[in-house]
């Protein structure tokens, strides 16, 4: 067999490899002739192969044994493919409607075959700095973080099944301790892997790095990152890991899977959109202000909280009598009862989604890796005036974010500091 142990796989033994595996060959029609591949890997990680022919297409997604944008200067486990292939099927389990299907995993390749997202599929990313309004985002991408945020939880499984997963994913520590780095320390420090727009926020960054209130919050969040297992997060649900058309959403690339703390994928989605809309003025052009869509992006910002609340607590009732072992119906027996530990449980949810929201706000502001939104505004003295309102408004968030009660708290702050 010529694949029997890893190596990268170029165009032509891309080819030879998909006709090894009949899973692949079939979406093909077994025909090879008039076969295209295009490699559009633009992330930090990967290859990535789009393989398509008269009869069908898919993608090939291969890991590498190294951060692929700095090379093997620093290696990274290619055994994260494998972590990524079962939070796919597992969160494919749970919202088939917005995660793409698994055709194909092989271990020892570090390679998953997948459905391919034909276009207009695009990066939400990209969709949010053309000014493009997408009005099911916040419907689906709430169902995706519902279902798969409950239905992997102790509100859900009984805690052996639990801890079976958790154990697993355990495996993922390197992606972890990645993020561990780039997100709750590096910020924080003097770092060589930092960066932000100098000179005009020299001062800012070093405002970061001397908040003592900051660096207890921050050390808080990342102990929880590192502590609760509380449900298989996505690990990296940033606006540039959802593909959208106007009616389709599809979270893509969840190899920071691990189990943590919920809070971290919704923040992860909601402090992606405040930088998005921070941004906005760096894109307006004589004729479109961008004041409609920053409106757009509040209204979604609000939404996505509070129609996840409500599916969240609409699975919690549906299965309150199911296997799930945080609150069993002997003990929260009542309605009222019921209705204390629901609000508890979100409240607190809430305070650690802005948080971990807040804190990946700052890190792509004043850490290693930075967002299109702002990067793509030419001009860097307008750049740094968007990037010094999302950074105060991260900090606020941060330091406060137990006073704020609900979502349209948040957006009030937003305005103001706007």
């Amino acid at each position: 067999m010529a694949f029997s142990e890893f190596r990268p796989l170029d165009e032509s033994s891309l080819i030879e490899y998909i006709k090894t595996v009949p899973s692949l060959s079939d979406k093909l029609g077994n025909k090879f002739d008039d076969i295209q591949i295009k490699e559009i890997g633009d992330g930090n990680l990967n290859f990535v192969y789009i393989v398509s022919g008269s009869s069908g297409s898919f993608v090939i997604k291969q890991a590498l044994p190294y951060i692929r944008c700095i090379g093997e200067s620093w290696p990274m486990t290619k055994e994260r493919a494998y972590f990524e292939a079962v939070a796919l099927r597992k969160h494919g389990l749970l919202c088939p409607n917005h995660v793409p299907d698994v055709y194909h995993f092989d271990r020892t390749m570090s390679l998953i075959g997948m459905r391919y997202l034909e276009p207009p599929h695009i990066i939400l990313r990209k969709g949010l700095i053309a000014g493009i309004e997408y009005p099911l985002l916040a419907d689906h991408v709430t169902e995706y973080m519902a279902k798969t945020l409950f239905g992997t939880s102790i509100l859900y499984n009984s805690t052996t099944v639990h801890k079976e997963s958790v154990a697993e994913f355990c495996g993922n520590v390197e992606l972890c301790r990645l993020t561990e780095q780039v997100v709750f320390s590096d910020p924080y420090k003097v770092s060589e892997y930092n960066r932000w727009t100098s000179p005009y926020l020299d001062h800012d960054a070093e405002a970061v790095r001397n908040d003592n209130d900051l660096k207890v919050e921050i050390a808080e969040l990342k102990a929880k990152f590192i502590e609760r297992t509380q449900a298989l997060v996505h690990g990296d649900l940033h606006t540039g890991s959802i593909m959208v058309t106007q009616e389709s959403t599809q979270v893509i690339d969840p190899e920071f899977a691990f189990y943590g703390p919920m809070g971290f994928d919704i923040g992860a989605f909601l402090g992606n959109l405040i930088l998005a809309f921070f941004s906005q003025d760096g894109h307006a052009v004589e004729g479109n202000d961008r004041n409609a869509y920053k409106e757009w992006i509040l209204r979604t910002i609000e939404e996505t909280w509070n129609l996840f609340r409500k599916k969240f607590v609409g699975l919690w009732e549906l299965h309150k009598d199911g296997p799930g072992e945080a609150y069993l119906p002997a003990i929260y027996d009542n309605p009222e009862l019921q209705q204390l530990v629901q609000n508890k449980y979100l409240t607190d949810l809430f305070h650690d989604s802005l948080g971990f929201g807040a804190a990946k706000m700052i890190r792509r502001i004043v850490g290693v890796a930075h967002v299109e939104d702002l990067e793509s505004i030419s001009e860097p003295s307008k750049r740094a005036a968007c990037e010094r309102r999302a950074l105060e408004l991260a900090k606020l968030l941060l330091k406060q974010r137990r006073n704020f009660t609900s979502i349209s708290q948040v957006i009030s702050a937003i305005r103001e500091l706007h």
